[in-house]
């Protein structure tokens, strides 16, 4: 059996189709597939359902799909592991994270960095959480920033890095007055601009508006950070965001951000790594970072304020 074999056949379960599952590991469509017909014989099981196309794996291939991800993963962490010992790391880190902890991301890369100068960061901020799980899992990931979950922290390990609490973002009135806190319920009467109802971040904010008995209505939806400062910014719309955000994009001029109460609510975010021995040496070397970052003191520092 060869490394290159399972290269092959995780690449195939990735993409689902040969030709670009070929043209992905840099080799012809026929010396794909038959280095995947000799890994079937090795093994003596169907591994590929075949037709006039790419139909699937098999339950046999479905779990050496699992096992060539490990292999393959453990060599690569060896890899790491060596380059590591002769002179520091050099490899890629690749770390996700759902949209709302894109600020926590840029908290531990800049050390990362910082302590490994010849190693990369691949950075993939806009994953959802079950995206990032099943990434985690098939080891196309080192490490993700997410919300806790007792199920997924049963599986992977979880390192708590700050709670995320939450203020709404509206104008602000013309005598200056600053709102020292606004309830959930009358946040929901105002014209809101929030994120897409199938992201997480989203999610939880939903939940909370039910439970007070006052459903969200947003005018306005947006899969991106970005587009929803964009509009808060005009003055029209108000938004409920994490305070974290805070940090990178401050508070809007004519705006203020007003703690959201009753209920006062808390999500758990913190980094997620595989529980795997030997641990990778990226996933190794962020975890170290992460038990001494001090990230929860610093996303309460908000531009421009004392």
């Amino acid at each position: 059996m060869l490394l290159r074999q399972l290269e092959y056949l995780v690449a195939l379960a990735r993409v689902r189709h040969f030709a670009r599952a070929a043209q992905e590991c840099y080799v012809s469509q026929p010396a794909l597939s038959e280095a995947i017909r000799k890994l079937e014989e090795e093994l003596d099981v169907p591994l590929v359902r075949r037709g006039r196309r790419f139909e699937g794996l098999t339950p046999e291939g479905e779990r050496i799909v699992v096992w060539a991800q490990r292999i393959l993963a453990d060599r690569d962490a060896m890899k790491e592991e060596v380059r590591g010992l002769r002179g520091g790391l050099s490899g890629r880190l690749r770390i996700g994270s759902v949209p709302t902890a894109s600020t926590a991301v840029s908290l531990l890369t800049e050390p990362f960095c910082t302590e490994n100068p010849l190693a990369t960061v691949q950075v993939m901020a806009d994953l959802q959480a079950a995206d990032i799980v099943e990434k985690l899992q098939a080891y196309e990931l080192d490490a993700a920033v997410t919300y806790y979950s007792p199920a997924v922290a049963r599986r992977l390990r979880f390192i708590a890095l700050y709670r995320e609490r939450y203020v709404l973002l509206t104008e602000a009135p013309a005598d200056g007055r600053q709102l020292a806190e606004v309830s959930w319920a009358d946040a929901a009467a105002r014209p809101l601009c929030l994120l897409h109802p199938m992201m997480q971040g989203r999610r939880v904010l939903d939940a909370v508006f039910e439970e007070v008995g006052t459903p969200a209505r947003p005018r306005v939806e947006t899969d991106s950070i970005a587009s929803l400062f964009a509009h808060v910014r005009t003055g029209r719309w108000a938004s409920v965001v994490p305070h974290a955000w805070l940090h990178v994009f401050g508070v809007p001029v004519g705006m203020q951000a007003v703690p959201l109460v009753n209920p006062v609510r808390t999500e758990r975010i913190g980094l997620l790594i595989p529980r795997r021995e030997p641990i990778s040496v990226m996933g190794q070397a962020l975890a170290e970072i992460a038990g001494r970052a001090d990230i929860a003191a610093t996303l309460e520092q908000v531009p421009g304020r004392s």
